[in-house]
């Protein structure tokens, strides 16, 4: 009995893992181009204003010249350490979220307080997922930031061996304080916020499970609450992991950034729940 318990423990756990990974990659790919936008903005000195310095001066100029100076390949510059980046993150994620919920659910006392346990398990999975993947973060940031006229990295094994020969193994976490201090609360704020939307849109439609609109709509609204609360970290991460490579940006805001934590929150959430349903009617056609 209890090594059947624990067999579909570990089932579970690992289902976890892989629809977190699967929610991950399938986001990665659709938000990539906003995420090279995004990017752009917050790395540009000039102010993003419609003044002759200024490269980038709105959402739309910024997509049409990135298009037009370097390829619709420009917009997944990096993708293939942005995916590593995301797969690891996803899966480690919604794997420590659970199992840290499952063993909140151990407390009778902590079920009286769902959101604020949501929001520690959220915080605390953010923390670990983004330790474990920040490296991958580093080097897709510095991919993204080099345009086409001033080539640095050429591939993700190449800006490794750079890095370490010319500056040290501490440039992959430089800016994590920071990223920490945004991750840990934005982390816990999205699963919070989530919960708290899933459950307001089952009470208005007297449903019982999270429909697919009712993920799209509560991680929308969780992304963007989120992210508007958080976004100073994220700038400041952002300057923090291009030292050093200031040559490679030579020859960028809040709205790319509230769209993009929208969509991807959205994508996210939908994304792991419909991987989870997937992953369940797999198991029990194999089991049958």
């Amino acid at each position: 009995m209890g090594t059947s318990s624990k067999s579909n423990s570990d089932n579970l756990d690992l289902e976890y893992a892989v629809a977190g990974a699967i929610s991950g990659f399938v986001t990665r790919f659709a938000c990539q181009p906003l995420d090279v936008v995004k990017i752009r903005f917050q790395l540009q000195v000039e102010p993003i204003t419609n003044h002759h310095v200024s490269k980038y001066r709105s959402l739309l100029q910024a997509f049409y010249l990135i298009f037009k100076e370097e390829g619709i390949s420009a917009f997944w510059k990096g993708h293939v350490s942005a995916q590593l980046l995301s797969v690891i993150y996803g899966m480690s994620q919604f794997y420590s979220y659970n199992v840290l919920m499952h063993e909140f659910h151990n407390y009778p006392l902590l079920n009286e307080w769902k959101y604020s346990t949501k929001f520690v398990a959220g915080a605390s999975a953010g923390f670990i997922a983004t330790t474990v993947s920040f490296p991958f973060d580093t080097i897709r940031t510095r991919l993204v930031a080099q345009s086409n006229n001033h080539i640095v990295y050429k591939g993700i094994c190449h800006s490794c061996s750079c890095i370490i020969r010319h500056e040290s193994s501490k440039a992959f976490f430089y800016g994590l304080l920071p990223t920490l201090l945004q991750i840990v609360p934005h982390t816990g704020l999205q699963f919070a916020f989530y919960a708290f939307f899933t459950d307001m849109y089952k009470k208005c439609y007297n449903e019982t499970n999270i429909k697919f609109s009712n993920s799209m709509i509560s991680g929308s609204a969780a992304g963007l609450l989120a992210k508007t609360i958080i976004y100073p970290f994220d700038l400041s991460r952002k300057r923090l992991q291009i030292q050093g490579f200031q040559n490679g940006r030579k020859s960028f805001g809040l709205i790319p950034s509230q769209l993009k934590a929208s969509m991807t929150t959205a994508l996210h959430f939908t994304i792991y729940e419909q991987s989870l349903i997937a992953l369940k009617v797999l198991r029990l056609y194999i089991s049958q």
